[in-house]
């Protein structure tokens, strides 16, 4: 890639010129969400079509393990596309929005949230941009992950004795993790994601909102994974 010309996107090019204020000559770090980080040189300062030249790139490996979190939207979308940011900053492999028994809202707009994960990764220097799916049915969540090679989590609070996330996760194991809508999974939702090989567990006895219990999950696994 070194020596490679590029030119940035209308958006990033404006962002580049008039917002920064860069000019030809300067350089700058850039991304391609796939673990690929690019120091280059700016040969053309246009506010439209941005060219660059590339000086230098590196390849970050692939984490050891990966973190899914599906999530049932919350009536207020402004509190999901706040988790989709902070989720994209501690680091995630993918987004999914589903609709359960209890949803309230069963509308979303995924390519808002795909370019709040995009915004998130050049905030945090993450290189690897998160999957978001677009929103599926419960039942479509376990379908889909059935083959799953790793551990699958569903987290509920429906007042029976579970283990704690941290203490039935295995270290170094992928992970999905499911968090119910406000009012929580249903008990037949329960019962059919335990029959497909999901863990019931729990964060604790504090009843937490749903992007709350969603970031503390990712966290927790995130810290027995350090």
């Amino acid at each position: 890639m070194v020596g490679v010309t590029c030119t940035l996107p209308p958006e990033e090019s404006r962002h580049c010129i008039k917002v920064l204020r860069m000019k030809a000559g300067d350089t700058l770090e850039l991304t391609d969400g796939q673990g690929n980080l690019f120091k280059a040189a700016i040969e053309e300062a246009s506010a439209n079509n941005c060219r660059l030249a590339v000086l230098e790139s590196h390849k970050e490996p692939l984490p050891g393990w990966e973190l899914h979190i599906a999530v049932a939207p919350t009536k207020n979308i402004a509190r999901i596309e706040w988790l989709v940011e902070k989720l994209t900053e501690t680091g995630l492999s993918a987004f999914i929005p589903f609709t359960a028994d209890h949803s309230e809202r069963r509308i979303i707009k995924t390519d808002r949230l795909k370019k709040i994960c995009i915004e998130a990764m050049k905030q945090s220097g993450r290189l690897y941009q998160p999957a978001v799916n677009e929103l599926i049915s419960f039942r479509e969540v376990l379908d889909s992950y059935k083959d799953f090679n790793g551990q699958k989590f569903i987290l509920h609070c429906n007042g029976v004795e579970l283990a704690t996330l941290h203490k039935a996760y295995t270290n170094g194991r992928n992970a999905l993790v499911l968090i119910g809508p406000e009012g929580d999974f249903s008990a037949a939702e329960v019962t059919k994601a335990v029959s497909q090989g999901f863990i019931p567990a729990t964060l604790g006895a504090v009843r937490y909102r749903t992007e709350t219990a969603a970031l503390l999950a990712a966290c927790t696994l995130h810290v027995l994974n350090q």
